[in-house]
């Protein structure tokens, strides 16, 4: 049997680009880092991104029935550990660290961002300790070709 600790120590060496996935509406803008996002489809344009249950505050996504992934450059390191939690920055600090718009659904959008897919929330299924969020994409953005900022082995790297 699997035990959690070595699994966790082997999807620490899963590779994968850092997203802040964002939300906004009736229960308040939210925003957390992320790397458990992909592609679902492109006819309906469709991503997934997984978030953590166990933090209550996650719930917005789903009530606002909307997000944003946002993918990150190399220069948004900051941000990315600014979402993330750690520093214990209010959200408000947070989003004040960098431009934030909004192209189709009202989630706040990266201006800067390698590319945005701003999303319709169009179902989310719980598994186990997260929630998998399916978003049509209503609005896209396509930044610069800049340098990707990946996470792998519990630390922010440059491909």
């Amino acid at each position: 049997m699997t035990e959690p600790q070595d699994y966790r120590d082997a999807m620490s060496r899963f590779a994968g680009a850092v997203h802040i996935v964002t939300t906004d509406g009736p229960a308040g803008r939210r925003g957390t880092t992320i790397i458990a996002a992909c592609s679902v489809s492109d006819g309906p344009p469709t991503v997934l991104a997984c978030l953590n249950r166990g933090n209550a505050r996650n719930d917005a996504f789903v009530e606002n029935g909307n997000f944003a992934l946002n993918t990150l450059a190399v220069k948004h390191e900051p941000l990315a550990v600014a979402f993330s939690g750690v520093t214990g920055l209010p959200p408000d600090e947070r989003f004040a660290l960098a431009e934030w718009d909004r192209i189709a659904t009202g989630a706040p959008t990266l201006a800067d961002a390698i590319a945005v897919f701003d999303c319709e929330l169009v179902d989310a299924r719980e598994m186990a300790t997260h929630r998998v969020l399916f978003g049509k994409v209503t609005g896209l953005r396509i930044g610069d070709s800049l340098r990707p900022l990946i996470y792998f082995d519990r630390a922010y790297h440059v491909l």
